[in-house]
């Protein structure tokens, strides 16, 4: 699948970096270094690749994004995390609404060395955000953090 209307992507960005900013607000500093086990991402890794992998998709475009982080520097809180993640995803969507049409999304770019279609890297955005943002959900829970419910209820949201 891929967008073929900006604003169809704008509305699914608006949505899916709330409720990844929901996520990510529900890490703490304590937890951080939670991974479901040794040697694996943890949750500042998962965190900061979030804040930092719209800027990769973004370049695939042609748009560079002021605003992102570096991707080798992980960030010592959660907060630092969060925020660098609204501020990159809200920079995003704004370049896209100025400097996109819709005819962008159907044109192809280099994906390296792949044409692709520009709505389809950014749907691969999204699903690609979806996925580590569901690691990130069982590491909370692992970690005895709040778990915010984000596509449906929580166990704990269905007893409240």
């Amino acid at each position: 699948m891929m967008y073929r209307k900006v604003d169809d992507f704008l509305q699914d960005w608006q949505d899916a970096s709330s409720e990844t900013l929901r996520v990510l607000e529900a890490m703490t500093d304590e937890k951080l270094d939670q991974a479901i086990i040794e040697g694996h991402n943890t949750l500042r890794w998962l965190g900061w690749h979030l804040a930092t992998a719209p800027a990769y998709f973004a370049g695939l475009l042609g748009l560079e994004l002021s605003n992102a982080g570096d991707a080798g520097k992980l960030p010592s809180t959660a907060k630092e995390i969060a925020e660098g993640y609204q501020s990159v995803s809200k920079e995003l969507a704004e370049k896209v609404s100025k400097e996109f049409s819709d005819k962008h999304l159907t044109e192809k770019v280099d994906q390296h060395g792949r044409p692709t279609a520009g709505g389809a890297i950014l749907r691969t955005l999204i699903d690609h955000q979806t996925h580590h943002r569901g690691q990130i959900t069982v590491l909370l829970r692992q970690a005895g953090l709040n778990v915010p419910g984000v596509m449906g209820p929580t166990k704990e949201d269905l007893e409240k």
